[in-house]
């Protein structure tokens, strides 16, 4: 089969490699469509190390994706079939540890991933543990199906954010991973539901989506550019400051200033990921004083069928979260526009098939 071998910082090969062939535990998949996350452009550009061994190559990248089932191992007999249509779920767990038997199987001490430390789906065919398949519903096409790893990491995070109707929210950072966290708030009830970004092209999709109001805080020519975020959300709380906030960047200045705009009773779910070595200056006092709650968010344990009924129900305009897709044979173009903000990047989506 065609696919894209990373070996170094920099450098992915397109090549022929021998078909993969499943174990009894596993299920081979014709993959159908994969989505470019920024950790594929993070590892590309050598900005984040692999989950390998030795942090590097070879290595397949690529972890949201959907296919077709085209072989079943001997313990997946009777569960799927070829032809079935599926998403993956990358993170496999072993199901076996301490951690998994707890119940937190996003924490699995034994877990591999796809495409980060094993491989995953920038070529036509991937491997997947049986217990990581799930069946796509009838009416989601492999475009939207590729989106259903994100969703289901934005799912965890608003369930994290324990919004309630009735409740503010400020969503920090609206790429599709925000904007799925804000619509997920306003089908909640939430309202207001405030976007912030130093983006306008991002911030003009989250008001097509449902912003009550966004915020620039990046960008002196924007129209909706704010240089003291804190003091506005307090003119337009009445003092009051917001309920909610989750942050779906990995920049320290945003978690801060979540932790500035948010009132009494206030919950503040940090879900980006920062540098290795960042930190967060925390109002201590205040934040006990206003008895606030800060949760932290990583990856999705349990949410998958929850992300593909909300999918198959049409309860998220997924559209403008997709700004283009493309042959395999253009992955690198792709993964470069994915990381210029000038071309105006959503999600860059390779369908192989």
């Amino acid at each position: 089969m065609k696919a894209w071998v990373f070996t170094e910082p920099g450098k992915h090969v397109l090549t022929t490699v021998d078909d993969p062939k499943p174990a009894p535990n596993q299920v081979l998949v014709r993959v159908k469509a994969c989505g470019i996350c920024g950790s594929d452009v993070a590892y590309h550009f050598g900005k984040s190390s692999l989950e390998t061994p030795d942090g590097k190559g070879p290595l397949i990248l690529g972890h949201e994706f959907s296919g077709e089932v085209t072989e079943v191992g001997a313990m997946a007999q009777g569960l799927f079939r070829a032809g079935d249509r599926v998403v993956l779920d990358p993170v496999q767990y072993c199901n076996a540890c301490s951690i998994c038997k707890r119940g937190y199987p996003n924490l699995c001490e034994n877990k591999a991933v796809l495409g980060v430390s094993a491989d995953g789906g920038f070529a036509e065919y991937a491997l997947s543990a049986y217990t990581s398949v799930h069946k796509l519903p009838e009416s989601v096409d492999y475009i939207t199906g590729a989106l259903t790893e994100p969703l289901a990491c934005a799912t965890y995070g608003v369930q994290n954010l324990q919004v309630a109707p009735g409740n503010s929210v400020a969503v920090f950072g609206v790429g599709p991973i925000g904007q799925m966290m804000l619509q997920l708030c306003k089908r909640s009830g939430a309202s207001p539901v405030y976007a912030i970004d130093v983006k306008d092209y991002r911030l003009a999709i989250a008001r097509s989506l449902g912003a009550d109001g966004v915020i620039n805080t990046g960008d002196a020519a924007s129209a909706d550019y704010c240089s003291d975020l804190t003091a506005q959300v307090k003119d337009l709380t009445n003092g009051m400051m917001l309920d909610r906030a989750i942050v779906a960047t990995g920049s320290v200045e945003a978690m801060e200033a979540a932790l500035a705009i948010t009132g009494r009773r206030s919950v503040i779910v940090f879900f980006g990921l920062p540098g290795d070595d960042a930190m967060v200056a925390l109002p201590a006092l205040k934040s006990i004083l206003w008895d606030k709650t800060i949760r932290f968010s990583w990856l999705a344990p349990n949410m998958w069928p929850k992300a593909l009924d909300a999918l198959g129900a049409g309860l998220l305009n997924t559209g403008p979260l997709v700004s283009e897709t493309i042959p395999l044979d253009q992955l690198i173009a792709g993964i470069e526009r994915a990381k210029d903000s000038g071309a105006k990047p959503m999600r860059v989506v390779v369908t192989p098939g």
